[in-house]
């Protein structure tokens, strides 16, 4: 195994962290280890987001860089008589990337059970039925149990967080990251690393580090946080499709694991700020940073929820292109998040109160 350096090492207790929407303190304890050096406070908002704090001057506009701390999962719902668990799924997910994955069950004393989502083999199956996909409403989890009283015996009930299993991988080539919760516990590792860049640097403004909760079921947590730090700029960093892949057409995806971090135009909950984004464009260019350009007709960020707040807030949503996302395992370049970071950190570093003014009233 590759020996992981101290950003590795991060990474990796980031993402083998569990938190699905509105269970987010395993990876919110984690980004607090982290980050908490680093600021001048720390606080949560009353759902749980975590907003680190790190004045450059007092006076200067307000900075929020969010991440969400959830990753996509499912919440036990029903356990049957011999012990299968019915479940709701938290986020979107795909049927067929689902079948027959390992997941663990988090109960409310904190212990871990593992399941698998139960599939019949096929040889059971008719011709037709192996052409379709199963429906998750089908689905189930199997842990290993005889009876109902089994599995409450080991503490699990309804309302408990199920979590995918993957342990975060360095690939042959160390460029290339595997684990799962890329979405986005990579936001929140950028979100630590701009304050740790920032750590010793003079900025005209005051930032705040933000890893908000229940994202992927609303942008919920980063509109409870922007309601509380009241910000005059907003960035939001997560993951977005990488499309170097086959059976993905240009039409479909255009962005490429390596080529940079992607500039989000369009999505369904933000159109991109004009004049933040020409801001952002031009710093990449004066700093010779890669940057792609990305559209998603459907899903959104947390900008989306951000823009809104308070009488409206000049935002922009920047994202790692990632593979495989919303499902057990993605995969992501380590140059993309690092450029992420240098660009964010030289955008920050620029944007005093006449600059800030200038982009909202452009």
């Amino acid at each position: 195994m590759t020996k992981l350096d101290e950003t590795l090492q991060m990474l990796k207790e980031l993402t083998d962290a569990k938190g699905i929407a509105g269970n987010e303190r395993e990876p919110r304890d984690v980004m607090k280890k982290y980050i908490e050096p680093l600021a001048d406070t720390i606080e949560q908002d009353g759902i749980g987001s975590l907003i680190a704090k790190k004045a450059g001057d007092a006076n200067g506009p307000k900075i929020m860089v969010a991440g969400h701390l959830d990753e996509v999962g499912f919440m036990v719902t029903k356990i049957d008589d011999k012990g299968f668990i019915s479940f709701q799924t938290v986020g979107g997910w795909w049927s067929q990337v689902m079948l027959a994955q390992r997941v663990t069950i988090v109960t409310r004393k904190g212990e871990t059970v593992t399941g698998v989502i139960g599939s019949k083999p096929p040889h059971i199956l008719s011709p037709e039925a192996r052409k379709k996909p199963v429906e998750i409403k089908d689905m189930f989890i199997d842990v290993g149990a005889s009876s109902k009283e089994e599995v409450m015996e080991w503490g699990v009930l309804p309302g408990d967080m199920i979590v995918p299993y993957f342990e975060f991988t360095v690939m042959n080539n160390e460029k290339h990251l595997l684990a799962k919760a890329w979405d986005n516990r990579i936001g929140c590792a950028i979100a630590i690393d701009i304050l740790k860049q920032l750590k010793d640097e003079k900025h005209p403004n005051t930032v705040y580090s933000v890893g908000a909760v229940q994202e992927e079921v609303g942008l919920r947590g980063a509109r409870t946080a922007a309601a509380k730090i009241q910000p005059d700029i907003g960035f939001a960093v997560d993951v977005g499709i990488a499309g170097d892949t086959p059976g993905i057409s240009s039409k479909e995806a255009e962005g490429k694991m390596g080529g940079g971090p992607q500039i989000l135009l369009y999505d369904a909950s933000m159109v991109s700020h004009t004049a933040l984004r020409n801001f952002i464009v031009d710093t990449a260019e004066e700093h010779g940073i890669p940057y792609q350009f990305e559209t998603m007709p459907g899903g959104g960020t947390d900008a989306g929820s951000i823009h809104l707040s308070g009488q409206g807030v000049p935002t922009l949503a920047i994202c790692i292109p990632t593979r495989y996302i919303h499902s057990h395992a993605a995969m992501l370049h380590r140059d993309d998040y690092e450029n992420t970071v240098k660009l964010l950190v030289e955008v920050i570093k620029k944007l005093d109160r006449e600059t800030v003014d200038q982009i909202t009233f452009n």
